[in-house]
């Protein structure tokens, strides 16, 4: 494996980055910071600034579980997103309930530009704004947060990115699921359709050995799951955008697993996506049509032999759309599948050897984890990047051809907190 670069390039001070791009994390930590890096043509990464939110992030707490340090802070995905034009990035800050948008310059390089509330109050030690989807044609920003019942918040983004709240506020809720927590959102490529994940129909508590507690007793005195759509069909939420960015009437569907945790579309199939079942341990494929109707596949699992959920919750999908990226925040690892058909089969699970964490850790199988959460891949496809909340670093690997994943890089990070990554 080749060492981490350190210190600062040329290209990281203006210079040609032309074969290259950048990435970018939040830290997540109490005075919460995005890391810049300059990624080479060849995968490695610099450094090359820590830049302040001007927010509070949830820090090592947990606000989920209640935990006092664990990774996957946010227990969602995308809170680090950048605008389409690549002019912007937006950032959630989980701790405050607040948003930052940061001008990109030609170089990388990134200026705060404004800090606004999400609208949501934080009650208790943390917020829980998590995930973000920005669609340019209409200005509007869509804010999700763990907790509802407002689950989805808007704000519109000006030309200067600058932010401003608006009024209207959407549940991931039903009638007799009032506490449901919510995972990722994310935009149909035609920017008509809103779809939000969910993780648990009700937040879990813990055992004295602090495990977490996954089966509530029914009304009946039946054990039920409260892992969404675990029974009950309705865990994938598909809002439509109209005209104005605000949502209409939403549409529950039967995600095919537990836990529909994270959505995907397909690059050059934009009514097609995919969807990471964090209980239900693999993927399905999914289809919406110009109406707005779903039609979703047969789940597609991965081994489970190590135990019960994997908690498969992160996905990259390859430019040509032949591989699918999934992190096994269980497993310590990752796997691939391959896009073949109707269909997707596993291709190399797992698709690396498991980064092992400081040994503190239990993922809801009960076994020891490191935590890994949010996964970005190059536009290219060449190289994967993986956070390993638990280890404190994050890693690099170039894709190989069978879908594999070769180390080759990794860098520092702060300790169980980080989420979100982005790039170009």
């Amino acid at each position: 494996m080749r060492g981490r670069q350190t210190g600062t390039t040329e290209a990281a001070q203006g210079g040609d980055v032309r074969h290259g791009g950048h990435l970018y994390l939040q830290t997540n930590e109490t005075r919460n910071a995005v890391i810049h890096y300059l990624r080479s043509a060849d995968g490695m990464i610099t450094e090359v600034e820590r830049v302040p939110t001007g927010g509070a992030g949830s820090g090592t707490f947990k606000p989920i579980s209640g935990q006092e340090s664990a990774p996957n802070a946010f227990e969602g995905a995308g809170s680090v997103i950048l605008s389409p034009d690549l002019r912007f990035l937006f950032a959630t800050n989980g701790g405050d309930n607040t948003v930052s948008s940061f001008g990109v310059g030609d170089d990388g390089r990134l200026t705060l530009v404004d800090v606004k509330p999400t609208g949501n109050p934080v009650t208790g030690r943390s917020g829980t704004a998590k995930s973000l989807a920005y669609a340019p044609s209409i200005g509007t920003l869509f804010v999700l947060h763990s907790f509802g019942p407002d689950h989805v918040r808007l704000m519109s983004v000006d030309g200067a990115g600058k932010l401003s709240l608006r009024l209207p506020r959407y549940t991931a809720n039903t009638p007799d699921k009032p506490n449901r927590v919510a995972t990722m959102v994310t935009l149909s490529p035609d920017q008509r359709f809103l779809f939000v994940g969910t993780t648990f129909d009700q937040p879990p508590t813990a055992n004295p050995d602090g495990s977490a507690i996954l089966w509530v007793r029914g009304p009946d005195g039946q054990l039920k799951s409260i892992a969404s759509n675990e029974p009950d069909p309705d865990g994938l939420i598909v809002f439509p955008v109209l005209p104005d960015g605000s949502l209409g009437q939403p549409s529950l569907y039967d995600a095919h697993g537990g836990s529909p945790f994270y959505i995907a579309f397909l690059h050059n199939r934009p009514d097609t996506f995919v969807v990471g079942q964090a209980v239900g341990d693999g993927i399905v494929m999914g289809t919406i049509d110009g109406e707005g109707r779903v039609d979703i596949g047969r789940l597609v699992q991965i081994d489970t032999s190590a135990g019960k959920p994997s908690e498969l919750c992160w996905m990259s999908v390859s430019p040509d759309d032949r591989w699918v990226f999934t992190t096994n925040f269980g497993y310590s690892g990752i796997s691939t599948f391959r896009i073949d058909g109707p269909e997707p089969v596993v291709a190399q699970d797992p698709a690396c050897p498991r980064v092992p964490g400081d040994g503190t850790f239990r993922a809801l199988n009960g076994t020891v984890s490191s935590g890994p959460s949010d996964n970005w891949l190059t536009p290219d496809g060449a190289y994967l990047y993986q956070i390993y909340g638990n280890a404190s670093k994050l890693v690099g690997y170039a894709v190989q051809a069978d879908g594999s994943l070769q180390e080759i890089c990794s860098a520092p990070i702060p300790y169980n907190s980080p989420q979100g990554l982005a790039g170009v």
